[in-house]
């Protein structure tokens, strides 16, 4: 049953991060050569925000708008970071993408960034179950 399929089974542990203080141009450098959509945003071990494509170009925009330096990942990161739990079922976490068009969430434990899980993930998820329950 898909329900009893865990965050934790699919997430993912080899965390790529930025910090708030990188430069939007290095933070777009990190995910190119990383080949991800975004990332938490992590200052002294603690999770302040999630930064994506569409933070890099609300950046490059007003930086071309107003002539002016890109800035740093600070200035354009999301901070109302939503978070989801390692044990949590993976039907509800594609509820939450689906109702907030997120294509990743981080994912705590005690406070803590333990892993991120995204749409593919599930999707990988969905597809090992069908596998398995398939003749």
């Amino acid at each position: 049953m898909l329900k009893a399929i865990r965050v934790a089974d699919y997430m993912s542990r080899r965390l790529i991060t930025v910090s708030p203080d990188m430069s939007v141009h290095a933070a777009i450098r990190h995910l190119l050569d990383n080949r991800i959509s975004g990332a938490p945003v992590v200052d002294g071990g603690r999770l302040v925000g999630m930064f994506s494509e569409s933070d890099c170009l609300k950046g490059a925009l007003e930086a071309g708008y107003h002539d002016t330096n890109i800035g740093n990942v600070s200035e354009y990161m999301s901070t109302d970071v939503q978070t989801v739990t390692a044990d949590m079922s993976i039907l509800d976490v594609a509820e939450i993408f689906l109702a907030d068009h997120r294509r990743r969430l981080p994912v705590m434990e005690q406070g803590k960034l333990v892993g991120q899980i995204s749409r593919h993930d599930l999707l990988r998820a969905m597809d090992d179950f069908s596998r398995r329950h398939t003749l």
